[in-house]
């Protein structure tokens, strides 16, 4: 039994490449008009020339559009920034703007003396916000008690006392049963409690004071785990692994300092924690620039977008002869700015074939 007659067949026969050859009639049209827009949007990007480009200092958190045409943006790249802006983006350095989409290395090398981030957008260590849980309403207010309270002696009905609620009251005396509150900087790493609160409490709660150890000394940061990294006054639970993180990332610290770097360690506890502290540089992983895999390069918290690219693509240059030997030619090649060089010094390491 066959499903068509001779008839059908015939015509079916006539349909199908008719189609086959609409189909890719359209196809051809459709592919002349997208290369014609995209010749047109390509003759929309060029750039200013040369000597049409203006260069002055700038904000990118505050410039306009017309602005960024000016320094020589094209209209793709000014939208780019806008758009991130928009979406919550905060420029922190220029080397943030290196991450725009389309954004080229000569433009960027041309603009970069002239970005100046303002004091509100600027990267520095600062104080981590808190969610303000107190007072829950403005008819409450705080109530001192006559003399300061031994955090241990700190009950429910003594809250209540001072002007907490109920509810707030039992949570506290019941995080500090579970954990046991050694320290403000302690308080402050619970989110109910935050810094408005441990800073009201502040003068009014009295901490058990560790007794002195005539053979404690300063901690080595690059070789101390979890446990001993929560020793240290100044550190809560949250920056333990973010200190170890960064630590991987850097292959370990260099000096001290770098703790303010790290997020999460805020102003306060970072001057206290320094006093706890000390580096052992020859801890220090360091980085074959020659040789080490790409992935392991880009991690590394000091080498940026564009320095990662261009470093990439002349190493493959440079192994002809042997590659680089100091962190000085590195900058002679325009691949390190001096800062970067200063920073990455200590991590690197320059192997040859041979020690390979």
């Amino acid at each position: 039994m066959s499903w068509f007659d001779n008839r059908e067949i015939r015509a079916l026969g006539l349909f199908i490449p008719l189609m086959l050859l609409v189909g890719v009639g359209w196809f051809v049209v459709e592919v002349r008009r997208m290369d014609h827009r995209a010749g047109e949007l390509q003759r929309q990007e060029e750039l200013l020339p040369a000597d049409s480009v203006e260069l002055f200092f700038f904000d990118p958190n505050t410039i306009s559009y017309d602005s960024l045409k000016l320094l020589g943006f094209s209209k793709t790249q000014a939208r780019q920034l806008l758009h991130y802006r928009s979406a919550g983006k905060v420029y922190r350095m220029a080397e943030d703007l290196d991450g725009i989409y389309g954004m080229t290395d000569s433009l960027f090398q041309r603009i970069r003396p002239y970005v100046r981030i303002g004091a509100e957008y600027a990267f520095q260590p600062r104080s981590r916000a808190s969610w303000h849980d107190f007072p829950a309403a403005p008819r409450r207010s705080f109530r001192a008690p006559d003399s300061p309270i031994p955090i241990d002696s700190l009950s429910e009905d003594r809250l209540r006392a001072m002007g907490f609620s109920v509810r707030w009251s039992k949570a506290f005396v019941d995080c500090h049963r579970r954990r046991g509150i050694r320290s403000l900087e302690e308080m402050r790493e619970l989110n109910f409690i935050g810094d408005s609160i441990t800073d009201l409490l502040a003068p009014w709660i009295l901490f058990p004071v560790p007794e002195a150890d005539p053979f404690d000394e300063p901690l080595e940061l690059n070789r101390a785990d979890s446990a001993a990294l929560r020793s240290v006054y100044g550190i809560g639970e949250k920056s333990v692994m973010e200190i170890i993180r960064y630590r991987e990332r850097l292959g370990g610290f260099h000096r001290v300092e770098q703790l303010a770097e790290v997020r999460g360690v805020t102003e306060a506890n970072y001057e206290k924690i320094l006093q706890q502290i000390w580096c052992d540089s020859f801890q220090i992983q360091k980085i074959d620039i020659n040789f080490a895999p790409a992935e392991r390069i880009k991690e590394h918290p000091y080498v940026a977008p564009r320095t990662f690219r261009k470093l990439i693509s002349k190493r493959q240059q440079r192994k002809s002869k042997g590659g680089w030997s100091t962190v000085e030619e590195m900058v002679e090649e325009n691949i390190l700015t001096p800062d970067e060089a200063k920073r990455l010094r200590p991590y690197l390491r320059f192997g040859t074939q041979e020690s390979e």
